[in-house]
């Protein structure tokens, strides 16, 4: 926001696009911290609350999204802002697609009636080198990993080398990761939470229950929605409830952490712990683009 706002102080338009894979739900304003009016600062947004929670958003869907709105951008001279912290997204939307053919449904109803442990030592058996790069916890990736090897005969390395329909070679970039203190986040994280319960997450999570939906949906898996939905059953007590909101935050962020670090590109322009609200300038973040 502050980006586009130096943007447009200077005379020029801008326009933030979101990529956060939670912010992408309407169901999802309170837990995901999608910003408000007076928070997008006179800025244009796009792609926050763009899916209803019923309908799954795949980081191809929000590449393909957020590409369309990019190209229109660029056709009206206004300066695309992509912010968050789905590195997925980011890395599909620049680097491509796999074009992995899709998944036969016996198979895909087979792979998901395993426990993620079951699941997980089958795959380190049949495509070993997507196993030892997976968490053994994480089910979407684990099921995702084990489905295309038995779907398409192929590991998932065959898919993702052929990747397509990436903008990073036709496009100009001023990429910035912030890398903020470790434990001054996770106090952040634990003292988000409490807010966000003082702010509304608790009917939010009430509503979403009110849906029935499937609780395999990305918007019902949600950083808050199991633990709150835990309490609001009455299978554990409000300070329990806090605490595992708490700790799933800190589990992400943590996870955040080891994914920019590892994943996106050395030479991007990264700031290790400094606080980017305070005592970093625009200018100095983006000198490429505002010094100009």
């Amino acid at each position: 926001m502050r980006l586009g706002q130096a943007w447009q102080d200077r005379g020029r338009r801008a326009l933030v696009i979101n990529a956060d894979s939670a912010q992408v739900y309407r169901d999802l304003q309170v837990l995901s911290a999608r910003p408000t009016e007076a928070e997008m600062g006179g800025v244009t947004h796009a792609l926050f609350g763009k899916w209803d929670g019923a309908t799954p958003c795949s980081a191809a869907d929000w590449a393909e999204a957020a590409r369309e709105a990019i190209v229109r951008a660029h056709a009206s001279g206004v300066l695309p802002i992509l912010v968050g912290g789905t590195g997925l997204y980011i890395r599909t939307l620049l680097d491509g697609i796999a074009p992995i053919p899709a998944i036969a449904p016996e198979i895909r109803d087979a792979v998901r009636s395993l426990s993620v442990a079951e699941a997980y030592a089958a795959l380190e058996d049949e495509d070993p080198e997507r196993a030892a790069a997976l968490n053994p916890a994480d089910t979407t990736r684990v099921q995702r990993a084990l489905e295309v090897v038995r779907s398409t005969g192929k590991p998932m390395a065959h898919w993702q080398s052929r990747r397509e329909g990436g903008i990073g070679p036709n496009v100009d970039l001023s990429p910035l990761v912030l890398m903020p203190d470790r434990e001054e986040l996770y106090a952040r994280c634990n003292a988000r939470f409490c807010r966000m319960l003082d702010h509304g997450a608790v009917e939010e999570v009430e509503a979403l229950l009110a849906r029935d939906l499937d609780p395999a949906l990305p918007v019902m898996r949600a950083i808050g929605v199991p633990e709150i939905a835990a309490w609001l059953h009455g299978e554990i007590q409000r300070d329990e409830m806090v605490m595992r909101g708490q700790q799933a935050t800190r589990n992400y962020a943590k996870r955040q952490f080891t994914w920019f670090r590892r994943q996106m590109p050395e030479d991007w322009q990264r700031v290790v712990n400094e606080d980017s609200r305070n005592s970093l300038t625009i200018e100095r973040l983006f000198p490429d683009l505002l010094l100009t």
